[in-house]
């Protein structure tokens, strides 16, 4: 008997299309190697940026049908799955210079879009979020902030399962395998077969599909940290800081965290890694907190409380969303992907329901 569509992989890109699936009356499987909640990938914590700076079509396109996504989970646990309290995107720039250019064009397309957006100068951003420094053009969205991580997967789960679906925590997948007309996926207890097999494996996609002729696919340990702020009632954006080149490891990022601190990351610095040999060793902390001691006023900088996730990047950090016989696979979300969880989903369902259909370009197979 096959199981129509088995989803392997329990992180957010998999129970995304699980959810998918299962608001179209199908009753996915999702097959995960680890226990719930565990902090061995990329999608455990309590936030990720919802960030919206993007100027790419594809990007926003996708944006779009992941809002529709999120506002459909809605509340969860009393609170909005989206905490909307805007985003700050800064850099090494003036006007006129390639990064304050970016950042205008970014905010006319998002003003096309009807998404809220304005530019600001930096002493304009620094009255009204003191606890940063800013450089001259910043760009601010208010209608962006973080999604909130744990509870959106908690909430995904939820859905599925009373959709009928099944996701099965501690099992995990060794081999998948095309057989005629349908698909075998080889676990530890046994052997499923499904029409069709979407694969949302972060840092294993490759170990579970050799044959598929991804770009490379590289996955780092990477290592933010929370930091205490100093007026524990200011208001704090989510950012994006875009830093001179030479300066410091990286651009950097960062989102509140109630209950935790401010959340501060250099963007994608981290080691290479084997996912099923990492060290959990926070790397760069010393640099991540002069970062903050130099543009975060508002953070203790000597309060750092480290923590570890994976990126697992393509060369030029575009996804990948495509279908290859019956597998589907979603990978490379290269540290930029969570907020897409809903519209990646929904890609992932239509490409596992329908042989023909095909992702933009950009994140199709090449």
């Amino acid at each position: 008997m096959s199981d129509r569509t088995i989803v392997v992989g329990g992180g957010i890109m998999g129970l995304a299309a699980a959810w998918s699936l299962a608001r179209r009356g199908a009753r996915p499987v999702v097959l995960e190697r680890f226990e719930r909640g565990h902090t061995r990938g990329a999608s455990h914590g309590e936030t990720r940026n919802f960030n919206n700076a993007y100027s790419e079509d594809h990007y926003l396109d996708l944006l779009e049908r992941a809002r529709e996504g999120w506002d459909a989970l809605g509340e969860v646990e009393g609170e909005p799955v989206l905490r909307l309290h805007g985003i700050v995107s800064h850099g090494a720039n003036r006007p006129g210079s390639p990064a304050a250019d970016r950042l205008v064009a970014t905010e006319a397309r998002l003003r096309d879009r009807g998404i809220a957006a304005e530019l600001l100068t930096g002493a304009e951003a620094a009255r009204r979020w003191p606890g940063m420094r800013f450089e001259e053009t910043v760009l601010h969205s208010s209608d962006a902030g973080v999604a909130r991580a744990a509870a959106a997967l908690r909430e995904l789960e939820r859905r599925i399962v009373a959709a009928g679906g099944d996701v099965r925590w501690n099992t995990r997948v060794t081999g998948i395998d095309e057989t005629g007309e349908t698909a075998t996926v080889h676990t530890d207890s046994g052997a499923l077969t499904a029409d069709v097999v979407i694969v949302a494996a972060g840092a294993w996609t490759r170990t579970l599909l050799p044959e598929i002729p991804f770009p490379a696919l590289r996955v780092t340990e990477e290592s933010p940290a929370h930091f205490a702020p100093r007026a524990p009632a200011a208001r704090w954006p989510s950012f994006n800081h875009f830093v001179a080149p030479g300066s410091w490891p990286s651009n950097v990022y960062g989102m509140p965290t109630p209950g935790e601190g401010i959340k501060v990351g250099f963007h994608g610095i981290g080691d290479e890694v084997d996912p099923d040999d990492r060290p959990f060793l926070p790397v760069r902390q010393q640099e991540l907190a002069d970062y903050v001691r130099e543009w975060m006023p508002g953070l203790d900088a000597d309060t750092a409380a480290p923590i570890t996730c994976t990126y697992t990047t393509t060369p030029d950090e575009a996804f990948v969303l495509d279908r290859r016989g019956r597998i589907v696979v979603g990978a490379g979300f290269s540290g930029q992907g969570f907020k897409f969880a809903p519209g990646v989903g929904a890609v992932l369902a239509d490409l596992a329901q329908d042989p023909t259909a095909q992702a933009h370009p950009a994140f199709r197979l090449r």
